[in-house]
């Protein structure tokens, strides 16, 4: 299983949807919150190509978007194997 980065904000219901959808996966993911540390928001925007919305999801240390992002890949059938690696 890749390693998963998920740049969030307690606050942001996107942020809780994505990790819901990971979560109803068996998906462990490490997250960042931005909000108790703000210093690395420059850090997620660099990996993230200057996106500063949250969230922002790594995997397997490639950048994947957000949360709408994170659900397309899964509707397209190809979360599961970016996923897998």
């Amino acid at each position: 299983m890749q390693a998963v980065e998920i740049y969030s904000s307690p606050l942001c219901g996107f942020c809780h949807a994505a990790k819901r959808l990971l979560t109803q996966k068996g998906v462990e993911f490490s997250e960042v919150n931005v909000l108790a540390e703000p210093n690395r928001r420059s850090e997620m925007m660099d990996r993230a190509g200057g996106r500063h919305t949250v969230p922002q999801i790594f995997i397997g240390g490639a950048h994947v978007g957000g949360c709408d992002d994170l659900y397309e890949l899964e509707r397209a059938g190809k979360l599961d194997a970016l996923l897998q690696g």
